[in-house]
Parts: structure tokens; C-alpha cells; sequence
């Protein structure tokens, strides 16, 4: 069994091709997605500014074989915010993402104060 790597992985895109429809629920519930509402999870979470209604992120954590690395986590979380924007009817352009393996980033702690 090979050893298994957590990813963060945030996907960009653009909004395109917005039905009215869609564009007005967005605008609707833009408060709830600024980014205070930034969450990584494996449902993923939608982030957008509502002026001007452009660019979007989404945010997920990704499990998957640490052989198959940052690619396949990146594939998998484009493959998930695809399928979550295709559901709720929005329409987007080509996505981007930005990987960072949980499993292998060096955290620097600050030595404790002397008091």
C-alpha cells in the first residue's frame, strides 16, 4: 500500500458564458462568499468578489497516493470544482491551481519569547 499525502489545492478560473439567471444568484449570495468564507475542504469552497463578478477560487483538500503527487491532486480537485460548478448551472473558462503538499512543507517555529 503506498503512503498517502494531504493536499491543499486552491483552483482559479474566470467566470463565462453567465445565464442571467446565474449571474443574479451570484450577485445574491456574494456576501457569503468573499474571502472570510475561505475554507479547505473536499466538498471545496467557492470564494468571489461580486464587483466586478470575474474570477473565482475554490478550495479543497485533496487525498491521494504521494507517487502520484502535486499533478494528480490537481486534477482531481479541477475534476471536483468542474463538477460542482456544472451542478449549479455557471458557467466558467480554463481553471488554474496552485498545490501545497501538507506532508512535506517545512513549518519554521519561532523560538518561545524570553521573558
Amino acid at each position: 500500500m503506498s503512503e498517502q499525502h494531504t493536499y491543499r489545492v486552491i483552483v482559479r478560473g474566470t467566470w463565462d458564458g453567465l445565464t442571467e439567471e446565474a449571474r443574479a444568484g451570484l450577485l445574491a449570495e456574494a456576501d457569503g462568499h468573499g474571502l472570510t468564507s475561505m475554507r479547505f475542504t473536499e466538498e471545496g469552497s467557492l470564494t468571489y468578489e461580486s464587483s466586478p463578478l470575474k474570477h473565482f477560487s475554490m478550495c479543497f483538500v485533496v487525498v491521494c497516493d504521494a507517487e502520484d503527487g502535486e499533478e494528480m491532486a490537481a486534477a482531481i480537485a479541477e475534476d471536483r470544482a468542474e463538477t460542482s460548478l456544472r451542478g449549479l448551472g455557471y458557467g466558467f473558462g480554463p481553471l488554474k491551481s496552485t498545490v501545497t503538499d501538507l506532508d512535506t512543507m517545512k513549518i519554521n517555529f519561532k523560538p518561545a519569547s524570553r521573558r
